[in-house]
């Protein structure tokens, strides 16, 4: 019988992880509330209440007699009903930890869950894990952050998860225990929620308890850090030649020294670094993060290469969208954080950069002085680009920068047309916003999608047309 029936749960957030988390305790036998505070996401939901669900907009404190609220990332442990529940002593989780359990409870016994989280580069690596697992022919899917909410994996039961985990998400978990996990990275992101980036660290490094491999990037001092107190068996990777019990790359191959076979110390070749897709130092990281995980769970080292050669990168990461008289046009719009523009940024020896909007509490300070000497000329967008600026004005003086001051599709387009003017051959022109995209576009994806059309727009003199998220 699961854990749930007749339990009386709330639901807060109407979004795509609370419908998830709805319908699988309405099948589990719950009694569900769902609240939210737009109407109009709750009234998307309305096909459950001839399941039984009620739905309730902007409950602020629990029901009285509430067992359980299961609530959405993106709501803070601050918002009132939360912080409610909390001060009743009523539970609450997230849809993953939800997830969690309802896996533990299947007739057939619980998926193998690998899960991924860091700052940058989760949905590349949790996607290249998923597509090695393919090619050594499991049961898997790829599930959480990016994208398909884990409850609606779990119930379509795959017998692998290759789990993209948020700090958001990381946060309310308690019971998950990860076959193996990795934390790819860590910088100042999302400082807004978590308040400071050691507790931003202490949410990532939940992904830690209970794994029989803890997968850790030997580069990063943050990743190196979490997983000290991890208990299962600590395997490491980097992008140097790998030390006894690491992954890492050894002229142009990237080679497994962790997991054999063979004798220990012996190199095992994994795959050829030529066959890492988007190129990048920080791909090969990717790569060998999503090899760790693969490897922990035995798969074999010719699975891996296939896996990475049949690998298709995502949308807006990295990709060129055109290339005109020796100027190449790179939409890389999910990166949204310092970090992760530092990455992109480095792809490259000369670049017109386009960035600016929500920087969330970071500080692009260090981001503008590393990468001062490839930066050609800056068009800066979005709400925070005063900040930009003064970092600007502070380590690369002589960079010419212009701003744009419109919002949406139309900022955007001025943009490109500034950046079009500014870009010499053997240049790029790259959108690497360092920033979060909700100020001018619905989200990143938006963000790019509107690049992409502006720069076919100024390439061949017709307007852009891209509208809405």
């Amino acid at each position: 019988m699961s854990r749930y029936r007749g339990k009386r749960v709330l639901v807060a957030g109407a979004g795509v992880s609370g419908r998830s988390a709805a319908e699988a305790l309405l099948a589990a036998g719950a009694e569900v509330t769902v609240t939210d505070g737009s109407a109009d996401r709750l009234a998307a939901l309305a096909s459950l209440e001839s399941q039984g669900a009620r739905l309730v907009p902007g409950l602020d404190a629990p029901q009285e007699g509430t067992d359980l609220v299961v609530t959405s990332p993106g709501w803070r442990p601050t918002a009132p009903l939360l912080s409610a529940a909390a001060d009743a002593g009523v539970e609450v989780i997230g849809e993953v930890e939800l997830a969690w359990w309802l896996d533990q409870e299947k007739p057939e016994g619980p998926s193998t869950w690998l899960a991924v989280t860091g700052t940058n580069g989760k949905t590349t690596t949790v996607s290249m894990l998923e597509s090695i697992l393919r090619a050594a022919g499991e049961d898997v899917v790829a599930c959480g952050n990016v994208g398909l909410p884990v409850v609606d994996a779990v119930r379509a039961g795959n017998r692998v998860l290759a789990v993209e985990l948020s700090s958001f998400q990381l946060h309310w978990q308690s019971a998950l225990r990860p076959k193996a996990a990795a934390v790819l990275n860590l910088a100042d992101d999302h400082l807004d929620w978590h308040g400071s980036l050691e507790s931003y660290g202490e949410a990532k490094a939940k992904v830690f308890a209970g794994n029989e491999v803890a997968v850790f990037n030997a580069d990063d001092t943050w990743s190196a850090r979490l997983v000290a107190a991890a208990e299962g068996r600590h395997v490491s990777f980097t992008l140097d030649a790998p030390a006894e019990g690491q992954l890492g790359v050894a002229e142009d191959r990237l080679v497994d020294r962790a997991f054999g076979p063979g004798a220990v110390g012996t190199d095992v070749v994994l795959a050829q670094l030529s066959e890492v897709r988007p190129a990048g130092p920080h791909n090969v990281a990717n790569a060998l993060a999503a090899a760790s995980l693969a490897r922990a769970h035995g798969v074999a080292p010719e699975a891996v290469a296939e896996g990475l050669r049949t690998f298709e990168p995502g949308a807006h990461r990295s990709v060129v969208v055109a290339e005109s008289a020796g100027v190449s046009y790179v939409d890389d719009s999910k990166a949204t954080n310092p970090h992760a523009a530092d990455a992109a940024l480095r792809a490259h020896d000369s670049v017109v950069w386009i960035a600016g909007g929500l920087l969330k509490g970071a500080d692009v300070d260090e981001l503008v002085r590393a990468n001062a000497g490839r930066l050609a000329s800056v068009v800066l967008i979005g709400r925070d680009r005063a900040e930009f600026s003064a970092a600007l004005g502070r380590h690369a003086p002589d960079v010419p920068v212009d701003e744009v001051a419109a919002g949406d599709d139309a900022g955007m387009l001025e943009a490109v047309r500034l950046a079009h003017d500014h870009a010499r051959p053997g240049s790029a022109v790259l959108l690497a916003p360092a920033a979060a995209s909700m100020d001018m576009f619905t989200d990143y994806a938006h963000r790019g999608r509107a690049f992409a059309d502006a720069v076919r727009a100024v390439l061949s003199g017709t307007p852009a047309t891209t509208r809405g998220g």
